[in-house]
């Protein structure tokens, strides 16, 4: 038997097949959940069939076979694009949404559903396709707190660290751009170092330990970052904002040595500059947050 609820059998509907969309119907399905599906292009709905699902001809028919209906497209405006048509068939259903966008997106959203009367959740999966389903996988909610509180043991299928936000329908897309933000930097440093490293005949893999370590050592001062943003204060530096700037002409010697375009670098090296010609320079490098902030910014330091 399934370690999920297999007593709770909540008819469901998943609008959307893409990698993420077929993940969460393959999660439902997987839980003993009727699992209605429907996408643009018919053919991604086969694997699902071939699992126990039901393919709506229409988007309407989709809309109309659950309570619960969990769209998973790339955008708020792509979202509303492919329900239009099921508008009507809203009225008195969950609609949770799964996708990417902004604040602002998320509220546009939840007042178009609001208006064709669905009970509104908007929400964010923190984690690849194939980590659906795992104890450990980070979903969070916000909007409708009734709908997360009649529908949690059906949404827990998806991911075991399932959390609402708050009444806010923009919280979750906040919090997703808030922590999101964090990943195409991250990313393209490794990519970096993977091209310095081809460039000396070794392997990218041969990286991976350590910067796993890098990781983890970030992981722990983010705490302490944290308390000083939120304090202000960034008096007591572990590492401060001219230690990250006298880097910079590594940055760039390793990039002429290794052939690599290092450009996009120039931004944070500018924010730096900035940073210390604010007065920042023997402050922590958190005090870049105040430099982030444009004048007026509700959150700015004195």
């Amino acid at each position: 038997m399934n370690r999920h609820h297999r007593h709770d059998r909540t008819p469901v509907t998943v609008v959307g097949l893409g990698s993420m969309g077929s993940a969460l119907a393959e999660a439902f399905l997987d839980a003993g959940h009727p699992t209605t599906v429907w996408n643009r292009t018919p053919s991604k709905a086969a694997p699902l069939v071939a699992r126990g699902a039901v393919a709506a001809g229409t988007v309407e028919e989709a809309v109309a076979a659950s309570g619960l209906v969990v769209a998973c497209l790339t955008t708020y405006e792509s979202t509303i694009e492919a329900l239009e048509p099921a508008a009507a068939a809203l009225k008195g259903r969950a609609l949770v949404t799964l996708n990417s966008g902004s604040p602002a997106g998320a509220r546009q959203m939840a007042a178009w559903a609001r208006g064709h009367g669905a009970r509104y959740l908007a929400g964010a999966v923190k984690n690849v396709p194939s980590a659906v389903g795992a104890d450990d996988t980070l979903l969070y909610y916000s909007g409708e707190r009734g709908v997360f509180e009649e529908f949690a043991p059906t949404l827990r299928v998806l991911g075991g660290d399932t959390i609402h936000l708050g009444a806010d329908a923009d919280l979750a897309a906040l919090y997703e751009m808030a922590v999101g933000g964090t990943l195409l930097p991250a990313l393209v440093g490794f990519f970096q170092g993977a091209a310095a490293l081809q460039a000396r005949g070794l392997t990218a893999a041969s990286m991976v330990p350590f910067t796993v370590k890098w990781f983890e050592m970030i992981n722990s001062i983010l705490p302490v970052f944290a308390e000083e943003i939120d304090r202000g204060d960034y008096s007591k530096p572990a590492s401060s904002v001219n230690v990250f700037l006298a880097g910079a002409a590594a940055d760039e010697e390793l990039g002429r040595e290794a052939n690599l375009d290092t450009r996009w670098h120039e931004p944070f090296h500018d924010l730096l500059r900035r940073a210390a010609e604010a007065g920042h320079g023997e402050h922590s490098i958190a005090a870049l947050t105040e430099v982030l902030k444009k004048p007026g910014h509700p959150g700015q330091s004195a």
